[in-house]
């Protein structure tokens, strides 16, 4: 028997999906700047060398990258707990992703600051820069600009992955489609809906980030 679909269920629910995915965006942009900005302290302290950090964020990258985000995310939301630490469903979710951006971002921008030839920071320097100018423009900025790809594909990553933060009750996108689809029984027009939100997501997402790219990064590169 052929089968009938009827996307009005659905549509008729469109608030919720539209809440789930303002949500989403809610969560990666938080997880973002906050990971990005775990991911630069962690780089530099690799790619320098400076112990103790390097040890530390050399652990913290390989536990991070070597374990499902569900099972961090569960360790965050029912282990923290545990240990007098109490949060709430988003909180722990925003805290698993920053964790987990935050590792991936490390290597990502490592890679740009090892390819930074010395040379330059002895440039900076004769040109009477200070630390921080050097930092700013002849380290962190070129390096951001030779990853920019690689860190907006994990960033989108990382946007997709968030589903799973729906399994603790975090009211994202894959939640309200799972809440809507157990209402109204219409399960492949809700997740056809879904999937079709998170490809738009992604597609913004990814202009955004080039345009931000082109903005701020490599112009000044």
């Amino acid at each position: 028997m052929a089968y009938h679909f009827d996307f009005v269920p659905v549509l008729q629910n469109a608030h919720l999906l539209l809440r789930g995915a303002l949500f989403t965006l809610e969560l990666t942009a938080i997880g973002t700047l906050f990971g990005i900005s775990l991911g630069i302290v962690g780089a530099v302290c690799r790619a320098w060398n400076i112990r103790p950090f390097s040890a530390i964020f050399g652990v913290y990258v390989e536990l991070i990258r070597n374990t499902p985000f569900l099972v961090q995310l569960f360790f965050i939301f029912f282990g923290l707990p545990s240990l007098g630490i109490q949060i709430s469903e988003w909180q722990a979710a925003v805290l698993a992703m920053v964790v987990n951006l935050g590792a991936y971002s490390t290597e990502i921008i490592r890679a740009g600051i090892q390819a930074i030839q010395r040379g330059q920071l002895e440039a900076a320097a004769a040109l009477a820069m200070t630390r921080a100018e050097a930092f700013r423009y002849v380290v962190l900025i070129p390096a951001l600009g030779k990853v920019w790809p690689a860190l907006t594909s994990q960033i989108i990553i990382v946007m997709l992955g968030s589903a799973v933060c729906s399994q603790i009750a975090t009211e994202e996108l894959s939640f309200a489609a799972n809440f809507i689809q157990s209402r109204n029984f219409r399960a492949f027009e809700t997740y056809i809906v879904t999937t079709l939100i998170y490809l738009v997501m992604a597609v913004l997402i990814r202009q955004l980030l080039a345009w931000v790219g082109r903005r701020y990064i490599s112009r000044n590169g």
